[in-house]
């Protein structure tokens, strides 16, 4: 359903340079697509990341209420990932840790121009992870 999605950024190689380093804790994620104002990651026909400065030239701004989900095969990832994107220079929205829903861990943060993104992964057993 969703192919991509894209965030934008007041400081494309600055930010870019984030994501690059924190998607490698995800798997073998790199940039399939860029250009002086765009920068993609992910992997044709599969769910990618876009990063961009907007198109009518002005500021980029953080959307309220939303947010980015990356999904990470186990709670071990998700620790690393969010321990990975602070060291990164981002933001602490919520530690890693099991949320409401049973099953579900997830950290939160945000990234250096304060999009809000979290990493998740679903534990399998249907409890509280």
């Amino acid at each position: 359903m969703i192919g991509y999605v894209t965030l934008g950024t007041n400081d494309l190689e600055k930010n870019a340079k984030f994501y690059d380093h924190l998607l490698k804790e995800l798997g073998d994620y790199s940039r399939m697509m860029e250009d002086e104002q765009f920068v993609a990651w992910g992997a044709m026909n599969q769910p990618g990341l876009g990063l961009t400065t907007p198109f009518d030239g002005k500021a980029a701004s953080v959307g309220n209420g939303v947010m980015v989900a990356l999904e990470a095969p186990d709670t071990d990832t998700v620790d690393r990932v969010h321990a990975k994107a602070l060291a990164l220079g981002g933001q602490d929205e919520g530690a890693p840790g099991p949320r409401a829903m049973p099953g579900f861990y997830a950290g939160y943060f945000r990234d250096l121009d304060g999009n809000k993104l979290n990493v998740f992964c679903m534990t399998g057993d249907g409890q509280a992870a």
